[in-house]
């Protein structure tokens, strides 16, 4: 069974969503304060058994800000379930909510109680007068086909289109577990009620035998521990202590041992014990948070696995908030492979580069800040403007670089590393501007491909603005033909038209010429002699220096920059210019321009 498609409507800070579920694996990603909690929050509201029913029933600040509380309204989450028709168990779980169509829905709804609508209806009430207090929760599920979770008004009546009310004891079945950010697993693991070790215990199923001989071992163990002279008078002193306070007619007695001799007691108290190449058999509050992390979604991905090959499951849920909290970028990459690789669905929110680095673009659904009350919600698979190559370009690129892409609030995309490691400097010293502060982030494509990138910014993908900062000549810099090469042989990549790229969310700006001959400037000659020293070409230091003394930028000096930064490496001579960077250092016009507008 496949969660297909969520649809919120008037939750906390979603005014309206409405998106498709495609991988097994899902990551809700965005920046800090766009609403990832708040979409794990709506599932737990639709389908998380464990979820308290007092947080159904939702306060002020659950309800979407543009929303009026006085006058009727209704707050839904609706999901969509498919390929459930080979599971008998799924089926049963899902009776009463299909839609005919290999598709089945349940939907939550908080809306004005039945006695208050029918009291609308009547005229008994007034559409202004309206409290909290007359409001409340449903769960239904089902329906009429032709009738889309989105149309769903507050009025729509549940009878008239063919819904059936749910109860959360059906939802028993489909296990749904949320791993919150901060979570305490070692609470968890030695809480009797939440801890997965015991649920997985107790469904391996230890027949009446076992359980015999594990309770007289603990048994032979505690007659031991009595014998030993020391504990024995701790116990008595203890007792005798006790029977002090007490009086005789409330005292008890007082043994020490290891645990009562139950089987539910040594439930309880039963430790997982680790060993690593330092330490043998140590209990996980010696570990770091990351691995009890992993340890805790390795014994509930166990746990689930023994559910289902019982028989008694209908689909489960992991709800992992921010991995990344507690791992550092290997096991991020680690767990969110594991996490692919399972039978069992999962949505994971984060604002990791390293985790979204993973992560096929199917799998994304991207919340971005736009400025208004809601964040803008979509998907790769939405954006009708990606071809399947920009796809497949894209996925390579944030596999390799590990960009920030996708969570910046404003992009610069430029060709390479030797405006990567220039630009933030020299846009400090030029505009006084700190381009992270600022919410731009600068993104090197290693390239001159722009087109993939572009397409991923509009207005049904990634609605924040995005600068195109470019060379004229638009030809990569290690375009150049041997001498044994013959150029008629050669074909001669196509070059893309830039400015065609360009929309309400895109503008190219291109220089005149070349990046190392446009930041040629007069105020940074001191930067780029510098540079020339330090990267082992006196001739070109000193013909800088001699260019700052008379203050003379010709094109034959800007020729030798170039060619000095292409001879030693283009990023090796920009990671040194970077070092020295003047308090009046100049950037071009046309990354002056970029930066403006992406600031408007």
């Amino acid at each position: 069974m496949h969660l297909s498609r969520i649809v919120i409507k008037g939750y906390r800070s979603f005014s309206f969503v409405d998106v498709g579920i495609q991988d097994k694996a899902t990551c809700i990603i965005g920046e800090n304060n766009t609403g990832k909690s708040c979409f794990i929050q709506a599932l737990r509201l639709c389908l998380d058994v464990d979820f308290s029913s007092a947080f159904r029933a939702l306060q002020k600040d659950d309800v979407h800000s543009s929303i009026d509380q006085s006058r009727p309204f209704q707050v839904l989450v609706g999901v969509e379930f498919t390929g459930y028709e080979a599971s008998d168990n799924e089926v049963a779980m899902l009776h009463g909510t299909q839609l005919g169509d290999g598709r089945a829905r349940i939907f939550y709804r908080f809306r004005p109680k039945n006695l208050v609508r029918g009291a609308l209806t009547s005229g008994e009430r007034t559409a202004d007068s309206l409290t909290l207090d007359d409001f409340g929760w449903e769960l239904y599920g089902g329906g009429d086909p032709n009738i889309d979770l989105a149309d769903f008004e507050w009025d729509t009546d549940n009878d008239e289109i063919g819904a059936r009310s749910v109860g959360l004891q059906y939802l028993q079945a489909y296990r749904v577990v949320f791993l919150h950010a901060l979570r305490d697993v070692e609470g968890d693991l030695a809480d009797m009620r939440r801890s997965p070790l015991i649920r997985l215990i107790e469904a391996t199923k230890i027949g009446a035998g076992e359980q015999a001989a594990l309770i007289a071992a603990v048994k032979a163990a505690n007659d031991a521990i009595e014998k030993s002279p020391a504990i024995e008078s701790v116990a008595d002193a203890i007792d005798g202590a006790l029977k002090d306070v007490t009086g005789d007619a409330f005292a008890l007695d007082v043994d020490i041992g290891l645990s009562s001799p139950t089987f539910q007691s040594i439930l309880r108290n039963i430790r997982i014990l680790l060993s690593g190449p330092s330490l043998k058999a140590f209990e996980p509050r010696r570990n770091g948070l990351g691995m009890n992390n992993l340890l805790y979604i390795a014994i509930l991905i166990e746990q689930f696995r023994k559910r289902s090959a019982e028989g008694k499951a209908a689909g489960e849920l992991i709800l992992i908030e921010e991995p990344e909290a507690h791992l550092h970028p290997q096991l991020q990459s680690v767990l969110l492979d594991a996490l692919r690789e399972l039978p069992f669905q999962s949505i994971v929110t984060t604002h990791s580069t390293q985790v979204t680095a993973k992560a096929p673009l199917s799998s994304y659904v991207m919340m971005t800040n736009t400025g208004g009350n809601a964040p803008y919600v979509s998907t790769i698979t939405s954006n009708t403007a990606l071809t399947p190559y920009d796809v497949a370009d894209l996925e390579r690129y944030l596999d390799a670089t590990k960009s920030n892409l996708l969570f910046a609030r404003r992009i610069m995309l430029v060709e390479g590393a030797a405006e990567a490691f220039l630009l933030p400097g020299l846009v400090r010293s030029a505009m006084g501007i700190d381009l992270e502060r600022a919410g731009i982030s600068i993104v090197p494509i290693h390239g001159v491909h722009f087109g993939a990138y572009a397409r991923l910014f509009s207005g049904i993908g990634l609605p924040k603005r995005c600068a195109i900062v470019a060379d004229a000549d638009q030809e990569p810099s290690d375009a150049k033909l041997t001498d044994d090469e013959d150029q008629d042989e050669i074909d001669a990549p196509e070059k893309e038209v830039l400015t065609a790229l360009e929309g309400d969310y895109v503008k190219v700006f291109l220089g005149a010429t070349t990046f190392e001959r446009e930041i040629t400037l007069p105020e940074n000659l001191d930067m780029l002699r510098k540079a020339a020293a330090r990267i082992g070409a006196p001739r070109i230091s000193k013909k800088l220096e001699m260019a700052e003394l008379f203050g003379l930028v010709d094109d034959g000096l800007k020729k030798s920059v170039l060619n000095t930064a292409k001879r030693f490496g283009k990023a090796r001579f920009a990671q040194l210019a970077a070092e020295n960077i003047s308090e009046k250092a100049a950037i071009p016009d046309y990354v002056r321009n970029a930066v403006d507008w992406l600031l408007e």
